[in-house]
């Protein structure tokens, strides 16, 4: 990809650089499309603050999630491995396998996420995972060239970062239900450099791949100026075609979460009209010191159906802002 540089040893971690924040994230999602399930999982190593970030959310069929989080301490940044998951780098920019191993907690209502202290009364389960991802389109970004380069979501915020459409094998256990898929699809993402949640003012950001080799990844980031910028591409025939214009249209619920979403897409070669719906949200939040400060951001991860030309895929979107004054300072846009 132009302006940036991209090799085989990226897959792997990186020297750190002197930043408190340093992280090297590795992040996965499968979707099945049989069964209308799956989820994400992610490593974010902070070696510099002597933890790893380990996230695991699971969509099952019933609206029920699944899902653990943690901050298991680590000393140095030689591998993915964090507390029961891990990403094994199988053929460096093709393959990929990340698995979970441990306890799951349990929810039948999603909501219980607003309020991690009750969380600890969520009834716990054993719980594997595992998602044997191999790429099927371009890799797309890695590490900016020059100072001017612009990056995905910014330079203060995983300055360096690649993704890529993925189809997926594997299968999601919780407790004493398992789901087997051989044809899921999705998408991975690594990324290396400063990362705080709260550099970013607000974001949205819309994944999906679907069972004819179509997919997208598609970004509208605001910073606190007001200036937005509306990144990303779509997977056509085997080729990303980035995008030239987006226009997001959003429906919301009571709790200010996106419900329905709209998207107007133009590339070079195309427009199109992209719908969504979300079927399972899950309200998460990010929350970090700063001197007397405690800085908040709501990260809401909803499990989305998408609609393109009359073909349906599972996917995810993703709205990440600050709160200010109690306030989603991105919303309602």
């Amino acid at each position: 990809m132009h302006g940036f540089r991209l090799e085989a040893k990226d897959e792997y971690p990186h020297q750190p650089d002197t930043s408190v924040n340093f992280n090297e994230s590795v992040y996965t999602n499968a979707f099945d499309s049989a069964s209308g399930m799956g989820g994400w999982m992610r490593i974010g190593n902070r070696v510099n603050e002597g933890y790893a970030e380990l996230s695991v959310v699971l969509y099952l069929p019933d609206g029920r999630v699944a899902c653990q989080f943690g901050r298991p301490a680590i000393s140095a940044n030689d591998k993915f491995v964090a507390d029961g998951l891990s990403a094994e780098i199988v053929e460096p920019l093709k393959r990929l396998t990340m698995r979970y191993d441990g306890e799951l907690l349990l929810l039948d209502d999603p909501e219980v996420l607003r309020n991690p202290k009750l969380l600890g009364q969520a009834p716990r389960v054993p719980g594997k995972v595992v998602f044997e991802t191999t790429g099927i389109s371009p890799l797309h970004g890695g590490e900016p060239l020059s100072d001017a380069q612009e990056t995905m979501y910014g330079r203060d915020f995983s300055l360096a970062h690649f993704n890529q459409h993925t189809k997926v094998t594997g299968s999601i256990r919780v407790g004493d239900q398992q789901w087997d898929f051989t044809d899921a699809r999705g998408w991975r993402d690594h990324s290396w450099g400063p990362r705080y949640w709260q550099s970013i003012y607000w974001y949205r950001l819309f994944l999906c791949s679907f069972d004819s080799g179509r997919a997208f990844m598609l970004l509208k980031i605001t910073d606190q100026a007001g200036k937005s910028r509306r990144v990303g591409v779509l997977l056509v025939d085997g080729v990303y075609e980035d995008i030239l214009d987006m226009d997001v249209a959003t429906e919301w619920s009571d709790k200010q979460d996106p419900v329905k979403v709209k998207l107007g897409v133009r590339t070079a070669n195309r427009r199109e009209i992209i719908e969504g719906e979300v079927l399972t949200m899950a309200p998460l939040r990010n929350r970090r010191q700063a001197g007397d400060e405690i800085l908040v951001s709501r990260i809401a991860e909803g499990f989305t159906r998408f609609t393109w030309n009359g073909e349906i895929g599972y996917g995810m979107t993703e709205y990440i802002e600050r709160i200010e004054d109690g306030q989603l300072v991105g919303f309602p846009l």
